[in-house]
């Protein structure tokens, strides 16, 4: 399963959720509505279906739902609503997440990607992982820890984890040029002008910029690199938080919060109907830019 705007541990949860339930012999289906804009999960969409097949009552009282990664219906974009009434599990690790009524849960926000506790489950049911579906669990710990730069001085054991998917076989310089780079030429002259557009609040500690529906037309949408404009932001002194914004249509937009140390910007993204992690969190909004950004600016005001 996914949230709307799939990522790298969204995938990879979902793909060793996959080989668990092979493992044990149990049929499955892998849902995932997309886009697969991100170069580094492109190749997986082939192994997903956006449309869940008629189900009767009857059939959905037979089959269970796994939810990985995401624990809110309705972020799992528009095939939401009609996983409602099975029998749901939800394995995840966002602070944020409210389980809906009747599910059952994994939750723990001190796991920094939601394949680590799907990494440890596999090791225990199955045991050691094949080459390729260690990759695939490495890919999922590379992208969520922001290749291990966001992990702080108790992350023994996810290092732990590390290791042992390279011992079963994931590269990690392979899987870091996999990652960072194949980017469109595009993205270079976008991650300029949306640098030039930059504004800080909050006496200097927030750096907020935003792309508009014109800039999205002149540049695409193909192999974004967010990750670049918030290590950008966040490497000026002084800078505490990192603010991305995008106009999507002439009513709603999509916003990426980052931060520093003790700055909790996943409590701001709840604010607008978002969530995600201490660090690193996002929402998707109704409204237009230019009235979005005193809101965001008061409500990073009282926490910075």
């Amino acid at each position: 399963m996914k949230t709307i705007d799939s990522d790298g541990d969204c995938v990879s949860s979902s793909l060793a959720a996959a080989a668990i339930l092979k493992a044990l012999g149990k049929e499955f289906l892998l849902l995932n509505a997309g886009p697969f804009k991100r170069p580094e999960i492109r190749q997986y969409e082939k192994e997903f279906t956006s449309q869940l097949p008629f189900m009767s009552q009857e059939d959905k009282k037979n089959c269970g739902l796994l939810i990985v990664d995401c624990s809110e219906l309705p972020r799992l974009g528009d095939m939401g609503e009609s996983l409602k009434g099975f029998d749901t599990f939800i394995v995840d690790h966002h602070k944020t997440a409210e389980v809906p009524a009747g599910a059952q849960s994994v939750i723990d926000p001190t796991s920094p990607a939601a394949v680590c506790l799907l990494t440890m489950l596999y090791e225990l049911v199955v045991g050691q992982p094949d080459p390729e579906t260690a990759k695939i669990m490495f890919l999922g710990l590379s992208t969520d820890t922001g290749f291990f730069r966001f992990l702080r001085e108790d992350s023994a054991p996810v290092f732990e984890l590390a290791a042992r998917l390279v011992r079963y076989g994931a590269n990690p310089n392979k899987m870091y040029n996999k990652i960072t780079g194949g980017k469109p030429w595009s993205t270079r002259k976008l991650l300029g002008l949306l640098l030039s557009k930059t504004e800080r609040y909050c006496g200097g500690k927030l750096a907020l910029t935003y792309e508009s529906m014109e800039d999205t037309k002149n540049w695409g949408q193909e192999g974004r690199d967010s990750d670049s404009l918030y290590s950008a932001l966040l490497s000026v002194e002084g800078v505490e938080a990192a603010v991305f914004l995008r106009q999507e249509t002439e009513s709603s937009c999509t916003g990426g919060f980052r931060s520093l140390d003790n700055i909790d910007v996943s409590a701001v993204a709840a604010k607008f109907g978002g969530g995600g992690h201490k660090n690193a969190s996002g929402m998707s909004v109704q409204g237009r830019v230019d009235t979005i950004i005193p809101q965001i600016v008061k409500e990073f005001s009282k926490i910075l």
